[in-house]
Order: structure tokens, then sequence, then C-alpha cells
């Protein structure tokens, strides 16, 4: 399943922007940080962090926001949030990538010819596409935060059939077998869950993206 993209629907994400400058509106950042802390946390590690530095990236991500928040003066005829947001991870990524560079080279420091190893770090956006990645994994976040929410809002048959019909690709007699409902029945819950997240991308796109 796949979704438009329509991440580019700007006046109510801007909508989101002036809730957030709101530090105390703990509902709004709650929101904010279970939108989008996967698709920062995908980036790190796709760019070549571990896991535990991938998580001080979205840690230090969200604080840079915090900061910068109340400053942010969202204007779309300048850059959009999605690239406003793909700037703060990429230097949050390239801090982190520096500051491991710089413990190596104390670990190394009392070795002869122990090298330069933060001298990789000054390539890593040469070497990474921040762009194509960005995309990638922003439209694949959108999917997965519409698909979560729309757990919540179906049976979880109807969902348990949806996931082994459409998102695992199984044929049809092997859900009806596996799961003991007939032909009609996978094909409903294809058509009403999918309709459910439909509405959530677009809930997301208007709220969150």
């Amino acid at each position: 399943m796949t979704c438009t993209n329509h991440t580019e629907n700007l006046p109510t994400r801007a909508s989101l922007l002036g809730r957030l400058k709101n530090l105390d509106d703990q509902e709004s950042w709650r929101d904010f940080f279970e939108t989008y802390w996967k698709l920062i946390y995908n980036t790190a590690i796709r760019a070549g962090l571990s896991h535990a530095d991938a998580e001080e990236v979205v840690q230090e991500t969200v604080l840079t926001v915090v900061r910068r928040i109340g400053s942010l003066k969202y204007d779309p005829a300048i850059g959009s949030f999605k690239g406003w947001l793909l700037n703060t991870v990429r230097w949050r990524i390239v801090d982190q990538f520096r500051k491991n560079a710089a413990q190596r080279e104390v670990a190394v420091s009392a070795e002869a010819g122990g090298g330069n190893p933060s001298a990789d770090v000054e390539q890593l956006p040469d070497r990474f596409n921040w762009e194509e990645v960005w995309e990638h994994d922003w439209q694949q976040n959108l999917l997965d935060a519409a698909i979560e929410r729309c757990k919540r809002e179906v049976s979880p048959k109807q969902f348990q059939i949806f996931d082994l019909y459409v998102l695992k690709g199984w044929p049809v007699r092997r859900v009806t077998t596996t799961l003991g409902v007939s032909a009609a029945q996978v094909y409903l819950a294809k058509h009403r869950v999918a309709a459910v997240i439909r509405k959530k991308i677009r809930e997301l796109e208007l709220k969150c993206f």
C-alpha cells in the first residue's frame, strides 16, 4: 500500500508549530514525538549510527526543536517544515559522528600513528544522500503512523485479515484457511481498513506533517 505525497499541506502544519510554541502543551508535544521519533531514529541508523547513538540523536533533535520552536517563524515561501526538520536531524547526526570520533581519538592518542578518525565524519554529508533517504523515510513514516492509528479504530480481526492479505501479501486462500473466514470477508476487510488508513493519512498530513 502506498500513500501519495501531500506532505506539503502547510497551513495545518503551521498550526501544529503554533501549538508547540506552548511548551506546557504536553498533548501536542507527545503527538509530535510519537509521530516523528521513528523517522529521526531510522535516518540516524541509515546514516550508520548505532542503536544507542540513534536514540541520542532523537533526544538531541527533540531538545533542539524545544529550544528553537519559540523563535521559529514558519514561512513556506522560504522553506518547508520537512526541510527544516531534515536540517536539524542532519546536524545532530553529524554532531554524533564527531563526538564518537573525538572519543576514539582520545582512546588512540597514546598510540603512535593513531591517525585522525574525525576526518571521515566531515565527508559524511557527501557520501550520504540526505534528501533521498529523508523523503523515503518520511513517506514510510507517514504510512506507519497512519496504520498504528488505524489499529485503534478497526476490530482486531479485520486488521489481522488486512495485515495478512495486504501488508504481508498472503493469497486469499491462505488467509481464509488460516483465519477461518470467507473470501468475501477478506475483501471487505481490505476495503474497510484501507479506507481508515487513507483517512488517517489525511489527518496526519493536516495535523503533523
